[in-house]
């Protein structure tokens, strides 16, 4: 149980430090705000269970519920979206394919995922050179996760 805390406290340091490191580069040059998280920056966790990879590279902002309420999400310039609601503003549908591209980077969301304060996944979790199918299952599978976090 320690050895939990212990992991989880720095885990949140190294997120927190990640984040506040990506902020201080909106004040640097053209060529340093090009400059985001990337695969020679961060590690991977071992797994490619949804749950997990939400708690490890999610939950700091966006909270353990989704509701956009983590111990980062005070300190962003743009609030966390509360992921728990994709559903209800799509019409009750979830869109599993939309949320993965959103995740990947391959599709951008007006003043969310992927600007300065929030990192886009995909690259970092394709990082396996030996094997980048990987990375789309890490993406789908946390998608997946974020669907079942809907409240209704």
């Amino acid at each position: 149980m320690i050895t939990k805390t212990v992991f989880a406290v720095i885990l949140v340091g190294v997120l927190f430090s990640l984040a506040r490191a990506q902020q201080n580069t909106q004040l640097k040059t053209e060529q340093a705000k090009t400059d985001q998280l990337s695969p020679e920056t961060v590690r991977l966790i071992d797994s490619v269970d949804g749950p997990a990879l939400y708690k490890a590279y999610c939950a700091v902002c966006h909270g353990n519920d989704a509701r956009g309420d983590g111990p980062m999400a005070m300190s962003l310039k743009v609030p966390p979206s509360d992921l728990s609601r994709i559903a209800a503003r799509n019409g009750g549908v979830f869109p599993q394919a939309r949320v993965e591209r959103v995740i990947a980077g391959e599709e951008q969301l007006p003043g969310g995922h992927g600007t300065r304060a929030m990192p886009v996944w995909g690259p970092i979790f394709s990082q396996i050179a030996w094997d980048q199918d990987l990375g789309r299952m890490r993406l789908r599978n946390l998608a997946v996760y974020v669907g079942r976090l809907q409240t209704h």
